[in-house]
């Protein structure tokens, strides 16, 4: 592996409440275009996350335990910022649909105009995954719907645990 200073480091930033097989894939991607990937799980507590920071931790650390130039932390404020401190030199997004595209697309212009030096890299999901969502693994979750096709095995646990069946 390069030395740390030549070694080409990204960020995988997202809530991941929870992680889906769709964001693995985007995940074990970048881990072959890079020499280290950081899973930077975002606290934002605006989104009213189901699960804690520490839970999608724990939930991450079980589905990357093989991937052995990834790691995953939980941060707080400007991704860009961590980003810098983390001397990374791009962050991974994930593009499921050409719905997501404009929204991601705005949000790499201003984190380029917050820290120039930081790449923005998108990348696409196997087409399996395209229509899967933290979101919508939720909602099925909810209503009593098996979520294993979408989530790994400590995932679906934690969602039936969430939402128990009456």
């Amino acid at each position: 592996m390069p030395t740390h200073s030549t070694a080409k480091l990204c960020i995988y930033p997202g809530t991941f409440d929870p992680i889906t097989f769709g964001h693995l894939d985007v995940l074990r991607r970048a881990a072959k275009l890079f020499d280290h990937v950081t899973v930077a799980i975002a606290r934002n507590l605006e989104k009213n996350p189901l699960f804690t920071a520490e839970q999608r931790l724990e939930m991450i650390r079980a589905n990357i335990a093989e991937m052995h130039n990834v790691d995953a932390v939980v941060f707080d404020g400007l991704l860009v910022n961590f980003a810098k401190a983390q001397k990374a030199h791009a962050v991974i997004r994930g593009l499921r649909a050409l719905s997501d595209f404009e929204f991601e697309f705005n949000l790499a212009l201003m984190n380029r105009h917050l820290q120039p030096s930081i790449e923005a890299i998108f990348v696409m999901p196997n087409e399996t995954y395209s229509y899967t969502s933290s979101s919508l693994v939720k909602q099925v979750a909810r209503f009593g719907g098996k979520v294993n096709k979408f989530v790994p095995e400590n995932v679906a646990a934690a969602l039936r645990a969430a939402f128990p069946t009456a």
